[in-house]
């Protein structure tokens, strides 16, 4: 499809004259030019870091309100976000219920492109509205041109709903950017012109992985720099339960298997099982706390003299 003369070319979408005769370069000669705009996708994410920080802390409050997180995204960039949605579930524990992850085309279009659907503003907007967004939710858009109108009607559906948004552009000036919480990561034109699965693609991927990594600390998932609500699916977590029990607590491996068979695969109540609660008290303080591990262990400090656990 044509782009309508009155859209400015995206950054993204604009040719490099380095790269004219890439087709006859030396393979060895390809492979340093990729690797090289590569290593330039992860050093743009930099200047994004304090528009990150800003939305960061304005998302926890609304998360720890029992606020969901939103992916929207199409193509390469909804399939990234997608990604970096889903794997909070098992890696942090998020709620499956609290994360929504739109990709235009829907299922379909995880495999193969879906012809119009990134171009579907009303779809967009049905489709988001169906999951009835409110104040609490926080909404993140990921585009490399940063103008895909899919994502941003989808966005401006749900700020007009109240939701915190955050547009992720590779692309200054752009309509995704006028988003309460503007990230941009300014990557330029691509070694393949167009191809943004590449250097935007990468940019995109490290600036989700900050976000949600960072909105997973914050919001009290890890402890000790360990993913204490990981979810325990197969044998090698179970191994790493028992060796972050370990590690966390002084226990020995006996104990660790104990605890946590004890607090029905939770890694943070078998800590607190470790510190002389039972699973009851221990559920009851995390809910105190927020489930924040670190604040539940301080509370049991400041009520009970310091002693070994046998």
């Amino acid at each position: 499809m044509l782009q309508p003369a009155s859209v400015p070319l995206a950054h993204t979408e604009t040719l490099d004259a380095r790269y004219t005769d890439l087709d006859i370069w030396p393979s060895g000669t390809v492979l340093e030019a990729l690797l090289e705009s590569q290593l330039g996708a992860v050093a743009a994410v930099k200047s994004a870091l304090p528009q990150l920080e800003t939305a960061i802390t304005a998302a926890v409050p609304r998360l720890e309100a029992g606020g969901r997180l939103f992916y929207v995204g199409a193509g390469t960039s909804g399939r990234i976000g997608l990604q970096d949605g889903v794997e909070l579930i098992p890696t942090y524990g998020w709620p499956a219920e609290r994360l929504v992850l739109m990709l235009a085309g829907g299922d379909a279009a995880l495999f193969n492109p879906v012809e119009g659907a990134e171009d579907d503003e009303a779809e967009a907007r049905r489709a988001i509205s169906a999951h009835t967004p409110t104040a609490q939710d926080v909404v993140i858009g990921v585009a490399a041109s940063g103008g895909t109108p899919y994502t941003c009607a989808a966005l401006e559906t749900a700020k007009e709903a109240g939701s915190l948004c955050i547009g992720m552009s590779c692309s200054p000036n752009t309509r995704l950017l006028n988003a309460e919480y503007p990230v941009l990561i300014q990557t330029g034109p691509e070694v393949v012109a167009g191809s943004t699965r590449m250097k935007a693609g990468t940019a995109q991927k490290v600036t989700l992985n900050l976000l949600s990594t960072t909105l997973m600390i914050r919001l009290g998932h890890t402890w000790r720099g360990q993913m204490v609500d990981m979810r325990i699916v197969n044998a090698k977590l179970v191994r790493r339960a028992h060796r972050m029990l370990r590690h966390l607590t002084g226990c020995t491996q006996a104990q660790a298997e104990e605890a946590l068979q004890q607090a029905n695969g939770s890694i943070k109540l078998a800590v607190l099982l470790r510190h002389g609660l039972d699973v009851t008290q221990a559920q009851q303080l995390l809910a105190l706390c927020g489930g924040h591990l670190r604040k539940a262990l301080a509370r049991i400090a400041a009520q009970t003299p310091a002693k070994a656990h046998a």
